[in-house]
């Protein structure tokens, strides 16, 4: 057919969330899938963590209701990770959200793709290196499985801290932290639209982005689903800080449209939190100095 004119369509989300033990990883999943549907009956979440995710169901203190809930033991092999998938995104249908919590067990859990490669290597005429190839290929047919649900797909990474050697000032090899990597095959947050990483302090931060979130920190909340559904459904572009351009996000206990219309009304233009802080700054600053 040759090259044709591109055009942006409706599309689902692929998103994963990656962070350490507490950071708020599955609350986080819940609240972003509950801002893309609306409706607690359509997320979807299959939950390797013992049943941890029970405790977010129907809390009016995190304004959270009942969803759907599927608890999967040990071993977490490939196939039951891609069945469970699939059911979910039959159980919630094409605008619903399937939520993997946690994509981490499949890989170095009981049942993984570790432990395939492992039985792989101990076959007659095989070793490590052989064995990847065949685990490599069902590592990347669970990946493509999941990217390929008809319906929205969030999963949780665990992380940990990775580190190298390094020659020191005294040339001795010693130990450097390199930051939190995820626990899972290299790269494969690569293969999702968005990835956040969520800090020790419940604090997210884009690390991968093909939307609208330019470099995004905050909290997570429904009202940022709301706003990846809107872009991802009807092509609605976000609001846009006057000033410094990024895209206006909620902060301070006021949703997207509060803010922008509170600036407006304020100073005349659209202003994200950031550069309304400042330009209240700046107004009192004149205030004070007696000028107009």
């Amino acid at each position: 057919m040759g090259f044709q004119k591109v055009t942006r369509f409706k599309s689902k989300l692929r998103l994963a969330l990656a962070g350490p033990s507490g950071s708020g990883k599955t609350l986080s999943a819940l609240l972003l899938a509950y801002g893309i549907t609306g409706d607690w009956s359509k997320i979807a979440l299959i939950d390797t963590e013992h049943g941890r995710a029970k405790f977010y169901a129907d809390r009016s203190d995190l304004g959270t209701g009942a969803f759907l809930y599927q608890e999967m033991c040990a071993p977490y092999s490939p196939d039951k990770y891609k069945q469970m998938v699939s059911d979910g995104a039959a159980a919630v249908g094409t605008d619903g959200v399937v939520i993997v919590d946690s994509f981490s067990h499949a890989w170095d859990n009981e049942g993984g793709v570790l432990d395939i490669k492992s039985n792989i290597a101990k076959q007659a005429n095989r070793n490590d290196y052989t064995a990847w190839n065949e685990a490599g290929q069902i590592q990347n047919n669970l990946v493509n499985a999941i990217l390929s649900a008809p319906c929205h797909t969030i999963i949780t990474l665990r992380t940990k801290m990775a580190y190298a050697m390094e020659e020191n000032e005294r040339g001795k090899m010693v130990p450097v932290k390199l930051g939190l990597a995820p626990v899972q095959r290299e790269n494969v947050e690569y293969e999702f639209d968005i990835v956040l990483n969520i800090s020790a302090n419940h604090q997210a931060m884009v690390s991968k982005d093909t939307t609208f979130l330019d470099g995004w920190t905050g909290i997570i909340t429904a009202e940022l689903g709301t706003q990846i559904r809107d872009w991802l459904d009807n092509g609605v572009e976000p609001e846009k800080c006057a000033d410094c351009g990024m895209t206006i996000m909620q902060a301070g206990g006021k949703t997207v449209s509060e803010i922008a219309e509170g600036t407006t009304k304020a100073y005349g233009r659209k202003l994200c939190w950031n550069c309304a802080c400042r330009a209240l700054m700046q107004r009192k600053k004149a205030a004070n100095a007696g000028t107009p």
